[in-house]
């Protein structure tokens, strides 16, 4: 029987715990290999970290399980045809195709979408619609074999979820008490409904410095979906 392959595909400015985090819990899936891959196998620089020794997309033959995390790189990628090339190639074999985050915008624009319930983060996700998707505000979604997560720490949520499916849910819940991950955040404050008005604001207008920018580069890349 052969290896289940899961694939992340990283591009420069991708969010590291966006992919860390489910890295993390699916590194531990039973017969399967875990592969981060980026185009050429360049490093890639993560708000200060640099992940390196890295597979080239390009030359994967197949993945069982593509996995496309957010960061704001996400702009630029759906606008990069050898990249968004790469992905719909994978993603067009895959059994899974899954994201974190904005990674769903790209998933998007590599049409994958269309017709599809799909998250992404609280901030970026009605921008799904320009792809033809049903836009939910869940923490995780899946809608048949396509698995998308929120913003950034519901990559472990998502991943757990995964694990569930491909291994069962005793095994994903072992999985979980191993890493002890029972989040009890200090602040109410992880989602737009629950934050105080003024932090509310304070991040609104911090994202709204790129928000012409990612919407522009949603409406191209759906043009060419």
């Amino acid at each position: 029987m052969s290896r289940f392959q899961i694939v992340f595909a990283l591009y420069p400015g991708v969010t590291h715990l966006d992919f860390t985090g489910p890295h993390q819990v699916l590194v531990r899936t039973p017969n399967a290999d875990v592969v981060v891959a980026s185009m050429g196998g360049q490093d890639i620089d993560a708000e200060g970290l640099r992940f390196s020794n890295l597979a080239d997309l390009a030359k994967l033959e197949r993945c069982d399980l593509l996995c496309v995390p957010g960061g704001f790189g996400t702009t630029d990628a759906m606008l990069d045809p050898a990249f968004m090339a790469e992905i719909a190639r994978l993603g067009a074999g895959a059994t899974y195709l899954t994201s974190v985050c904005t990674g769903s915008l790209i998933l998007g624009a590599a049409g994958f979408l269309k017709g599809k319930r799909a998250t992404s983060h609280w901030a970026w996700r009605d921008q799904l619609s320009e792809f033809g998707a049903i836009v939910s505000d869940e923490r995780v979604v899946r809608d048949g074999n396509v698995f998308t997560g929120g913003g950034v720490t519901a990559g472990i949520d998502f991943a757990l979820t995964m694990l569930a499916e491909l291994a069962g849910q005793d095994y994903a819940e072992a999985v979980q008490l191993g890493l002890e991950y029972a989040p009890a955040p200090p602040f109410n404050s992880g989602r737009p409904e629950l934050a105080r008005p003024e932090v509310l604001a304070q991040i609104k207008a911090r994202m709204a410095e790129m928000a012409d920018a990612r919407t522009a580069a949603a409406k191209a890349a759906a043009a060419t979906s």
